[in-house]
């Protein structure tokens, strides 16, 4: 993996400009066609999106119900402290202070984080786990894969590409309350923080 380094104040100042260049706004034109038929068609009610109005998804069950971690207290915090006091998420946080990112990703403005749980970072095999926590690089590479601009409500992740703060892309796609980033899903999705919205996935996304 042929990535460079970024030190956190390189990654401020470029993801300052990533949120400029590409700004997350989903500009959804919505044309509507003129009726020809001389009857009109019945009125049909649009499926609504169940996502739309809050956190979804069957891992959002496990989110304490009160306190910093429930989502009234992350909802206060920015992205990075948020995630601190999730317990699900306490690899992620490990990776996150090692790569030097959480000042990064708190002071960021408007972002999305595909936030992957313990069992995610489970999946990888222990050695190599090891190796990329150990390797600034490359973690901070596989990080700031999981990071894009603009807080992506999830009608934006229907058929999604995006591009991370990493430089690469990353697809997404579903509808209702069924997601995925790329091969991995989202468990507990449109998550706010105070700059940021969140989608707790299942999978470790990798860079290509």
């Amino acid at each position: 993996m042929r990535i460079r380094a970024l030190g956190a104040g390189a990654l401020a100042l470029g993801l300052a400009l990533g949120l400029a260049a590409c700004g997350g706004d989903d500009d959804g034109g919505a044309g509507a066609a003129a009726a020809t038929s001389a009857a009109p068609a019945p009125s049909t009610p649009a499926a609504p999106d169940a996502a739309a109005s809050g956190p979804f998804g069957p891992a959002c069950s496990t989110i304490p119900k009160s306190g910093e971690g429930s989502f009234t207290g992350m909802a206060d915090d920015p992205v990075a402290t948020a995630a601190s006091n999730n317990p699900a998420l306490s690899t992620l946080v490990t990776a996150v202070k090692k790569a030097g990112l959480a000042d990064t990703l708190n002071s960021a403005k408007d972002i999305t984080v595909f936030a992957p749980t313990n069992d995610a970072f489970a999946k990888i095999p222990k050695k190599d786990l090891d190796a990329v926590l150990a390797d600034k690089k490359k973690l901070t590479a596989v990080l700031t894969y999981h990071v894009v601009p603009g807080r992506q409500a999830p009608s934006a992740l229907g058929a999604g590409d995006f591009k991370t703060l990493q430089g690469g892309t990353v697809a997404t796609s579903g509808s209702g309350e069924s997601y995925k980033v790329a091969d991995a899903s989202v468990v507990c999705g449109n998550v706010p923080t105070r700059n940021a919205t969140v989608y707790i996935i299942d999978s470790v996304l990798m860079p290509k």
